[in-house]
């Protein structure tokens, strides 16, 4: 029974947001009797988009592809602010076709290895909340960037030049406070050491893609979909969740985003809300903030936390001061646009 809980609490840390989600929508369950219906609550064209991006990300993970580019340009850096600059924006550039997500689980133990071979582990603190902040900016850049606008995008039916153009400023503001914070970065010479060759594995090449795909944020959408589909149809919620909502769809975005993380915030406001502009700009605001406002944000976090330890507290102040103060900045965009 002992081993049972550690192996059921292991699995509810590691996925959080999937075992919440679940709990929910099978406690929603109880208030509106499961039928068939259930499947009209579901947007499959969200869950087989968001299925086809997994699945090509995973072949040019893979594959290798980014690494080998960002390896070969890595040579041309010769200070540290130029190093950290380019740690950033790699991941501020690959976020807009790889999402935000994916793009961290590759570069940021890139950017610590990096750091590491030049001696300025003291730089990785600043280094990973830049490219944390870095990924959020970028995958606003196209609509299949995040999870979260992934959602919107297929709810809202918005053309593609449209999401586009709704996010640029944001985009183009998040890219100016990264420039501006690199000047606080030290400007020391360095010589980066030659790094090991990336080895392209043959072996069970489309095993390692399928197994590679996060079917847990598959189920977690789902489960969400079930959450709000009945929370729609039980009379004293929907009434709840309109009159909070309507109206307030980007503050509620951006509050929403820093309790339960961007994802669910969006499913959550566009079940309730047709002023869907107003929607995908509270949440991708709203993906600054806390630890939990974005799940590219613990991404990070979990990453550093396994390779030192020692920076936790550290990393969760300096993290979050900066976050908090973009996220008044693109708010304050927001009020004056």
């Amino acid at each position: 029974m002992n081993e049972f809980s550690s192996k059921f609490s292991d699995f509810f840390k590691k996925e959080i947001i999937f075992s919440i989600s679940l709990i929910l929508a099978i406690v929603s369950c109880f208030f509106v009797r499961p039928s068939i219906n259930y499947l009209n609550y579901i947007n499959w064209d969200t869950i087989v988009l968001l299925f086809v991006i997994m699945l090509i990300v995973e072949i040019l993970k893979n594959l290798a592809v980014f690494e080998i580019m960002v390896r070969k340009l890595l040579v041309k850096v010769k200070n540290t602010r130029g190093l950290v600059l380019f740690l950033v924006f790699t991941c501020f550039f690959t976020s807009i076709f790889i999402t935000n997500d994916v793009s961290l689980i590759i570069f940021v133990p890139f950017a610590i290895l990096a750091l590491r071979k030049v001696d300025r582990s003291d730089l990785i603190i600043i280094t990973v909340s830049m490219q944390t902040i870095a990924a959020n900016g970028g995958c606003m850049v196209l609509p299949i960037g995040a999870p979260h606008n992934i959602v919107m995008y297929t709810v809202s039916k918005i053309p593609f030049e449209s999401f586009f153009l709704l996010l640029l400023p944001y985009v183009v503001v998040s890219a100016v406070f990264l420039a501006a914070l690199s000047l606080f970065v030290p400007n020391d010479k360095i010589t980066l050491p030659k790094l090991s060759d990336v080895e392209f594995n043959r072996k069970n090449f489309f095993k390692r893609v399928f197994l590679g795909i996060d079917y847990y944020l598959l189920l977690t959408f789902i489960a969400l979909f079930v959450l709000i589909g009945n929370l729609e149809n039980i009379p004293f919620f929907n009434a709840l969740f309109t009159k909070w909502i309507t109206g307030n769809e980007v503050l509620m975005g951006v509050a929403a985003s820093q309790v339960i993380s961007n994802v669910p915030a969006a499913m959550l406001l566009s079940g309730f809300s047709s002023n869907y502009e107003a929607i995908i700009i509270g949440i991708n605001i709203g993906g600054f903030g806390t630890l939990i406002a974005s799940m590219a944000n613990l991404i990070s976090f979990k990453i550093l936390v396994r390779e030192h330890g020692e920076f936790k507290i550290r990393y969760l102040v300096i993290f979050t001061v900066l976050n908090v103060i973009l996220m008044m900045i693109l708010l304050g965009v927001y009020i004056f646009s």
